[in-house]
């Protein structure tokens, strides 16, 4: 969970809001506590979206779905209005690990767990189809374990059973390995569809695998429409009954009450919700939420304040506890004891800088860094990190610049790139891959990969540049390289090339202006663009991608195919744009030396900054956004302009004309500049 930001409410309808458990296109799940004091999920639609018919209807209908069902199986939809331009629903808040979390955790259900969930999903199927629905979405992430049994969420894409297509062209039809096979053909469906879907769910909670399998999405539908589900894995007294539910044929699968009757409990098949290693998870997760809004409570007769919504990990079981005085918080994790987390810094207010002066940093500048061009810092759990100046990596408190750890076997030149909230990656002088504990240094797992520069990660790969010229994949839960290619011209150790990972694409700028995006499967390249002057870090939103360049340009992440442009002000590399930064709504990039903010929707701008900042070569680097300013490197120095800005609030200036390289947290701005670090203050 993340605390509340600048653009996020403080309270709607009856719920006080204590922090973001989620976001995502369509927009942001908060927790929230009514008068009360009983939690809720709080699921707000972008007010950049109500325009959105389509948008609107699905955030409607959820809520309508969500309504009509009657049953002990789902999240019970507790209120649904708008409220100053906002569209929001909430639903009972569920603290359990989610199904697939689980059995991730715990490896597959043993016999009489998997009949106490069979039995509970089938009957909660029973009530949404009586209610007239059609869920088309059952998945093991759509499944919470709560004390009291498993528990259906998500009714986003639910409709009725006389609803008709599926969906329009161009969006996913079906969770990939969960959607019947009339789902991913777009046909009309029926109850059974969700019938295929819990026989999948079964098959992955027995075995621990997916039934359909794939190299990728397309891939895997196809096994859906025209293969055998893989059931060599599931227990044979279990194999009969879910074999039926994934038939081709819509009308040869069995009807819930019928696999509810067929996976009949027995006295004490619900003990693994009362004991053993899933209730203990439970119980941790239901004290967690408990400890976390005890603490982010306002005391008597205190208005609530977002300075005194602290973190809390709640997916991964940690736990945040008011320490003395409410000035720190404490992150509780399984595998160690508390490690103390910063609160964030003030913000600085605004006659501290009306008058155009630089406000003090909060510590430094510490001559503790490597000295010349180096990789920018990591700001992660209270620390930040960096390349040291006795070579290596060093961390140092996020909030008094104290040395924490220093790792001089680590490569202070091949970059970092943060895995989770507590562990980030890292290149060893071995090459190997490493994952590392950011509070202590401590390594938790290698992998050899003659690595020299780490390009990007997403959730089941780590990509690399190896000494050998290549770019290489390594998977993070296989732990061993999954594919090698050669690196293309401009692309090599020499070239710096800079890269991001998402939508089950690479995508890597390279010194000779050229991008190229490559399937994240097996490493072939999909698509090439050139898009001028040097490497810039592209940046991956959903199924865009963002380039600088000699334009800024958004493309379908997929293929390629270009959405829209925004020409910089001449050919020249100092009037291009630099590397995009997206939030929320908006792309930010620098153009011509000016920041300025861009409609992720059109490419219409927005000019934020003024002609008082110097124009510099292309930034290769994206300018970082925290608090409510946007920092920007330039041949001044870092300059601080308000998010979104009209004018640049303060520069802080650098003789040295080094290259800054910065990293934000917690209203921190980390600088790393010609050997020294700076921890600077926001608005």
């Amino acid at each position: 969970m993340q605390p509340l930001g600048p653009g996020d409410p403080i309270r709607l309808g009856p719920y006080r809001l204590l922090g973001v458990l989620g976001a995502g296109g369509m927009g942001r799940v908060y927790l929230g506590q009514d008068g009360a004091g009983r939690t809720a999920a709080v699921k707000v639609l972008h007010p950049g979206l109500t325009n959105d018919r389509h948008l609107t209807q699905r955030f409607v209908r959820e809520a309508e779905a969500a309504q009509a069902v009657t049953s002990p199986g789902v999240a019970r939809l507790l209120a649904a209005q708008t409220e100053a331009g906002r569209l929001w629903i909430s639903t009972e808040f569920l603290a359990g690990p989610t199904l697939d979390s689980a059995v991730e955790r715990h490896g597959p259900f043993d016999e009489p767990a998997l009949r106490h969930l069979a039995h509970s999903l089938a009957r909660t199927l029973c009530d949404i189809h009586r209610a007239g629905l059609i869920h088309r979405d059952i998945k093991p992430s759509n499944i919470i374990l709560t004390r009291t049994g498993p528990r259906i969420i998500d009714f986003g894409i639910a409709r009725p059973e006389h609803g008709l297509t599926l969906t329009t062209t161009g969006q996913a039809p079906a969770t990939p390995g969960y959607g019947a096979p009339e789902q991913v053909l777009g046909q009309r469906v029926d109850p059974s569809a969700d019938v295929f879907s819990l026989g999948a769910v079964l098959a992955y909670a027995a075995g621990g695998h997916r039934v359909f399998e794939g190299a990728h999405v397309a891939a895997v539908q196809y096994e859906v429409v025209h293969g055998q589900p893989r059931l060599d894995f599931v227990p044979g007294q279990f194999r009969s009954l879910i074999e039926p539910c994934l038939s081709k044929a819509p009308g040869h699968r069995p009807r819930p009450e019928h696999i509810a009757r067929a996976f009949t409990t027995r006295r004490g098949d619900d003990k693994s919700w009362r004991t053993g290693a899933l209730a203990s998870d439970i119980k941790e997760r239901e004290a967690d939420v408990k400890r976390f809004v005890t603490a982010v409570g306002p005391r008597a007769g205190e208005q609530p304040s977002r300075r005194r919504f602290l973190v809390a990990s709640l997916s991964a079981g940690g736990a945040v506890l008011a320490a003395a005085g409410g000035t720190t918080a404490w992150w509780l994790n399984h595998m160690g004891g508390p490690v103390a987390i910063p609160p964030d810094a003030e913000p600085v207010a605004h006659q501290e800088y009306a008058d155009g002066k630089t406000p003090r940093p909060l510590w430094g500048p510490l001559s503790v860094a490597a000295e010349g061009t180096v990789p920018p810092p990591v700001a992660m759990h209270g620390v930040v990190i960096f390349s040291a100046h006795d070579g290596g990596l060093a961390a140092h408190k996020a909030v008094d610049g104290e040395a924490v750890w220093s790792l001089s076997e680590a490569s202070g030149t091949a970059g970092m790139l943060q895995l989770s909230e507590t562990h980030f990656i890292a290149v060893m002088d071995s090459g190997e891959v490493a994952s590392l504990d950011a509070s202590t240094g401590e390594q938790r797992w290698a992998v050899s990969a003659e690595a020299v520069q780490l390009l990007a990660l997403d959730e089941t790969c780590v990509y690399v540049l190896t000494g050998a010229e290549e770019i290489r994949a390594v998977e993070i839960s296989g732990r061993k390289p999954l594919w090698t290619v050669n690196a293309p011209e401009g692309m090599q150790s020499a070239d710096r090339p800079l890269a991001a990972a998402g939508a089950e694409r690479l995508v890597v700028s390279g010194s000779n202006g050229v991008v190229i995006a490559l399937s994240t499967d097996t490493g072939r390249e999909v698509w090439r663009r050139g898009q001028g002057f040097g490497p810039a870090m592209p940046a991956i939103d959903r199924s865009s991608v963002y380039l600088g360049g000699r334009e800024l340009a958004a493309l379908m992440v997929a293929d390629g195919t270009e959405r829209w442009t925004v020409s910089g002000y001449t050919s020249s590399a100092a009037d291009g744009w630099g590397a995009p930064w997206v939030k929320e709504l908006n792309v930010f990039a620098v153009v011509g030396g000016r920041p300025q903010s861009v409609r992720m929707s059109n490419g219409d701008t927005d000019l934020m900054g003024d002609d008082s900042m110097e124009a510099d070569v292309l930034s290769s680097l994206p300018p970082v956004v925290e608090g409510r300013s946007l920092l920007v490197d330039g041949a001044e120095g870092v300059s601080v302009f308000h998010d979104p800005p009209s004018r640049r609030a303060w520069v802080y200036k650098s003789d040295t004309g080094t290259p800054t390289v910065m990293a934000g947290a917690g209203r921190r701005v980390f600088l790393v500049s010609d050997g020294n670090v700076t921890a600077v203050p926001v608005l």
